[in-house]
């Protein structure tokens, strides 16, 4: 099996995720990968205006609906601009959320049903799914108290909430075991860090001699 090209980071706000992106790519450019990092909403000009839009307090009581027809908006702009000219360079990317988000957010945390949520997919990525998916699993009490400084809509969401996106995202993992990998977020960020390294591996020539010493070394 070729090794994963097409990696997204999933999990709650809060768990630490965005920070795990960023470390990823360091080490896998320090061994020679070229990386794409980027994140959703987001991502692109159009995205980012989208986000702006997603996020706004003025909006808190947009339909869940809404909410589903904007991140798609902003997701099949990113492919087009952003993930599909990357892969097509041979590069690997690393993206902050994807579709397994709006499964999660829109779909268990707001009661989006399913079908719809799959029609929609099918219509902005063609299909399109990562090849590996690192779930930041984290409690949703510690999730939102991370998050409660943050100045987004989504961060005052009640504690109800966030366990509703937990769960959805725990039978995510359930429903796609080929590619995801869940990974437990409570502790130091370079334990965390050093999971995602064996995660991972496979992703370059040569990296899995390099993970366990990195490992070895997050452990003294």
């Amino acid at each position: 099996m070729p090794p994963p090209r097409f990696i997204t980071f999933e999990g709650l706000d809060g768990s630490g995720k965005s920070t795990q992106v960023g470390l990823a790519a360091d080490w896998l450019r320090a061994r020679g990968v070229a990386c794409t990092v980027t994140r959703e909403p987001g991502g692109t000009a159009l995205g980012q205006a989208l986000r702006d839009l997603f996020l706004d307090h003025r909006f808190g009581g947009m339909d869940g609906r809404i909410e589903m027809l904007l991140v798609f908006a902003s997701r099949r702009q990113h492919l087009l601009e952003v993930i599909e000219p990357a892969l097509a360079r041979g590069e690997v990317v690393l993206c902050d959320r994807f579709t397994d988000s709006t499964r999660a957010y829109q779909g268990a945390g707001r009661g989006v049903p399913g079908e719809l949520i799959e029609q929609a997919d099918r219509l902005a990525t063609n299909g399109r799914s990562p090849d590996r998916t690192l779930f930041l699993d984290v409690p949703a009490s510690l999730a939102r108290a991370r998050a409660a400084a943050a100045a987004d809509r989504f961060d005052v969401e009640d504690l109800a909430f966030y366990e509703r996106v937990r769960a959805g995202y725990q039978r995510l993992a359930l429903e796609f075991p080929e590619r995801f990998r869940a990974i437990a977020a409570e502790g130091p960020v370079e334990a965390i860090a050093a999971q995602v390294r064996r995660e991972l591996a496979d992703v370059a020539p040569h990296v899995g001699e390099a993970a366990g010493g990195d490992e070895a070394e997050a452990r003294r």
